[in-house]
């Protein structure tokens, strides 16, 4: 699937969302295709009936009563059943953990429960349901816009039959776990405790000793307070002794005066430092210690230098030196990594970024966070009464999160993608304003901004906006392809009266306008970025021409462009281009370059839209542990002169090693080489010790990855990348096509993209296999790591471990198939030596599902991502054990009966 061809699909899903119920999807030919009527659910004889299946996957997602009242049937029924299969311990689910994987309980039951039952399950009316599938960034595309037609499922007692294949259930899993089975391992979501946590912790290693060129920190220091400081200088100094005590063991006073025999820390403020926020000065002697920031920020980002050095040595030690960081890369922001995407800003306990999040951002080089927004539950109208039901509400709590972001040096940006299409009975009050359709839809339609009262609107409610919350960091607008916004959003402006006779890149540049005017009109240091997503005809005609827009936009106006787009490569002899965010694929592309080239002679500041922890390419991991490819694209962005990063997507706001590696090219003077950066990473994080050998691993792991068969969304969005083991083996074709990111099916050809379904299988075999070395590497390096960063070291080489056995089950899967395909058409010998080399291949996918099962256990980051929640839970990769079986079950059965 290329972009186009999925914003079709897109503007398909939002017509079938419209119509009743019931009556919404349009038949079509088998293979089951998207929008088909509701077919069959795939069967699954691995479990001896539907209840079962359904008590399976529910067990980690749903609570007992919840899942009793569905099925009509008492709670002790229903742990009678989870123990006849030897499921684990019953764990209860709190409210805030329900509502963080209502996705993945969509996803489990799909093919199990109805709509009814499913809502029920949910704890949702009808109204909630389809909101969900319908604004939940594309949820119902990602469900393949296809529900299998499942009967209500009621308990009865179970038969002797069943009973029997329940047991033989608990007996396979408890000889394949052991014990394992009952270790609860980290709850689901306890990386949000983890990462929200403001919790100091010891980084002192025990062996490390001071050098001669170097300070020692761990008594008779004072830190002054004079000149004068106060507000927030005093807070920081405050944290940072604070610090100093808990991770460093240092004994450093806050006072008036240094005294006769104490050595000084000054800290100061001069804003002759630099011309940029954030820059500072620092100067180490054997009795002075003198920072000067250029602003708040500057001696933040001073005092977080000064932390990252000692973290570096082991210990409280400064070497002698005299430091200038000048702020090159501002602004540098990116989402949440937990955050829910519907509506956050209405529930104030759902906190996107807390305090402890926003921290260790911030630690790690993110000056900025964003939020989507949507204009018309932001702010009341003059002109359409309809608009602003909760906006006080929301701008109070977006107030709060700004003031917080503020006092961690982060700013909030809100992301824009206005005007949001409204409903035909809107502009049966309002036909003045009414605009153009999607193909086929006769039911939304755009708020054409072609009229001075949608452009007035746009405005004014972002006026409101900015004035309310003064400490907004600023605005990022997409005005072409996702929702149907603008007339030209999606190519399809014919409908409109007005627009029709109008050129889209002056539409366009005359909204991104409209923004700007709207924000300056209550705030005028607030960013206003434009970003070029959707322009050119490679995704949508008839819309904005880069050339035409950019240079009619004002010269405060920023242009933010994805840095690796449109790359030419060669993954395995096969000749493709990049359309999807990559980490595999160096930027920038040649469509960034051209762009920024115009917005250089428009003399717009040019932001580079990147993914520095992780993409598409594989989301179910917190990050990719391939720095040296981030150092590599810094390096390249700095010599195009960029001026700011969007380092993420909803996809990669972990806070990890690949952006502390990013953050040192965020400061001028650069270094002397990556390597350089990659060192001092690794020594910060690993240890002396431990450091060489984790850096030849980041460098074979670096070496692999540009083996992934990446182009455009054809791949990453089908490819069980997401999923690895827990995608279940097929010995008969499901006729379903894979959908986006949660459900690959079997559609192997598909999962392919353009790329040779053999040269597909090559790349993520060859991937696999150098990365297995890298993870060698890795491991004998645990040994080495000092105490105090073992439990980071341990989670860090589970991740590395995920990405491989990811890789290697797609590679596995893709294999699976090409035989099953040949299986399917063969008799004889022929067929029995296919047999068993699938039957191979589902023993090596168990052994995988294993491993994987126990990663998950440890770290509950494991299969987890914002937008799309858990892709899997620990006993979905058991289930994986039971399928796997079973498919050497039916294989043996059948050579049994050749025989």
């Amino acid at each position: 699937m290329d972009r186009r061809s999925f914003l079709e699909q897109g503007a398909a899903y939002a017509l079938a969302l419209t119509e009743p119920w019931r009556g919404r999807l349009v038949a079509q030919e088998a293979p089951i295709e998207y929008g088909a009527p509701t077919p069959l659910p795939i069967p699954e004889p691995h479990f001896p009936d539907r209840l079962h299946l359904f008590l399976w996957r529910n067990w980690e997602l749903a609570n007992t009563d919840r899942l009793a009242q569905v099925l009509g049937t008492t709670p002790e029924k229903v742990l009678e059943m989870g123990a006849s299969m030897g499921l684990p311990k019953k764990i209860d689910l709190s409210e805030d953990h329900l509502r963080r994987i209502y996705i993945t309980v969509i996803r489990q039951n799909w093919h199990i429960l109805p709509d009814a039952q499913l809502m029920e399950l949910l704890g949702w009316n009808s109204e909630e349901y389809e909101y969900h599938l319908k604004e939940d960034d594309f949820l119902w595309a990602k469900l393949g816009m296809v529900k299998p037609k499942c009967e209500r499922l009621l308990y009865s007692p179970p038969s002797p039959e069943v009973n029997r294949r329940a047991a033989e259930i608990k007996e396979l899993i408890r000889n394949t776990l052991g014990v394992t089975l009952d270790e609860p391992g980290e709850p689901a979501l306890a990386f949000i405790a983890r990462l929200s946590s403001t919790e100091i912790t010891s980084q002192c290693d025990l062996s490390s000793k001071g050098q001669e060129n170097e300070v020692d920190l761990t008594a008779g220091w004072m830190i002054l307070k004079s000149p004068p400081i106060s507000g927030t200088v005093l807070a920081l100094v405050k944290d940072f002794q604070a610090y100093m005590s808990t991770a460093m063991g240092s004994d450093i006073k806050l006072a008036a005066d240094s005294g006769p025999n104490s050595r000084r820390f000054q800290v100061e403020i001069n804003p002759s430092v630099s011309a940029t926020s954030g820059s500072f000065e620092l100067e180490v002697s054997a009795d002075s210690i003198r920072v000067v920031g250029q602003d708040v920020q500057g001696v933040r980002e001073a005092l977080l230098y000064i932390q990252g050095q000692m973290e570096t040595r082991g210990g409280p030690y400064l070497a002698h030196d005299k430091v200038f960081r000048n702020t090159r890369l501002d602004p540098r922001y990116v989402y949440s990594y937990f955050a829910l995407y519907g509506d956050p800003l209405m529930n104030e306990k759902i906190d996107p970024f807390p305090d402890g999040l926003l921290d260790k951002l911030n630690r790690a080089g993110v000056n900025g966070v964003w939020l989507q927004a949507v204009l018309r539950n932001l702010a009341p109208s003059k002109s359409f009464s309809e608009f602003g039901a909760g906006c006080e509400t929301r701008l109070e709590n977006l107030r709060k999160l700004a003031g917080r972001a503020a006092s961690h040096g982060v700013k909030i940006y809100l992301y824009l993608n206005e005007p949001r299409s409204m409903s035909a009975e809107f502009f049966a009050r309002h036909p003045e304003i009414k605009g153009t359709h999607d193909p086929g839809d006769s039911h939304f339609f755009t708020m054409c901004t072609s009229t001075p009262e949608v452009r007035e609107w746009l405005a004014e409610s972002l006026a409101y906006v900015f004035s309310n919350v003064p400490g907004l960091g600023g605005i990022f607008c997409i005005t072409a392809s996702e929702n149907l916004t603008n007339c030209f959003s999606h190519g399809h402006p014919e409908f409109c009266p007005r627009c029709s006779k109008l050129d889209g890149s002056n539409v366009v540049a005359q909204l991104i306008r409209t923004f700007r005017n709207g924000v300056r009109r209550t705030s005028q240091a607030a960013d206003i970025i434009a970003w070029d997503w959707g322009w050119g005809n490679d995704w949508i005609r008839e819309a904005a021409d880069p050339a035409k827009v950019i240079p009619q936009l004002p010269g405060d106006v920023a242009l933010l462009s994805v840095s690796e787009w449109a790359k030419r490569i060669d993954r395995g002899g096969h000749q493709a281009q990049v359309g999807e965010y990559s980490i595999s694929v160096v930027g920038p592309g040649p469509r960034a370059l051209r762009n920024w080239s115009y917005a250089r002679r428009r003399g717009l500041k040019r932001l580079a839209k990147v993914q520095w922890s992780c993409t598409w390419e594989i989301s179910a991991v917190p990050y990719i542990p391939v720095p040296n490819l981030v150092v590599e694209h810094c390096e390249n962005l700095i010599k195009q002169g960029i001026e700011g990063l969007m380092a993420s997507w909803t996809v990669g706001g972990y806070p990890s090693p690949n952006f502390e590696a990013a953050k040192r090219y965020s400061f001028s003077p650069l270094p002397s080489s990556g390597g350089e950066v990659l060192r001092e990473v690794a020594l910060r994080r690993y240890g002396n010790a431990a450091a060489p050998q984790i850096l030849e691993a980041w460098k074979t792991f670096s070496e692999a990855f540009v083996q992934y068969p990446m182009e455009g969304g054809d791949v990453v969005y089908h490819v069980p990348t997401q999923h690895g083991p827990a995608n279940l083996l097929r010995l008969q074709p499901t006729g379903y096509k894979a959908a986006m990111m949660l459900f690959p099916y079997d559609d192997y050809e598909h999962w392919a993209g353009s790329y040779p379904v053999e040269i597909a299988e090559s790349q993520f075999q060859k991937m696999a296999a150098m990365w297995k070395e890298g993870l060698r590497m890795f491991r004998a390096a645990l040994g080495r790591v000092p105490q105090q960063k073992t439990a980071q070291a341990q989670i860090d080489f589970g991740i590395a471990e995920t990405c491989y056995l990811h890789f290697q089950s797609v590679a596995n899967q893709i294999r699976f198939y090409r035989l099953r395909q040949q299986w399917l058409t063969t008799q004889g010998e022929a067929r029995r030596k296919l047999g068993l080399q699938m039957a191979q291949i589902a023993e090596r996918e168990t052994e995988l599902a294993v491993r994987l099962y126990r990663n998950a256990r440890r770290d509950s980051a494991i299969g987890y991502e914002a937008s799309n929640q858990y892709y899997y839970r620990p006993l979905d990769l058991v289930e994986k054990i039971l399928n796997c079986h079973e498919v050497r079950n039916q294989i043996s059965a059948e050579l049994v009966r050749q025989t």
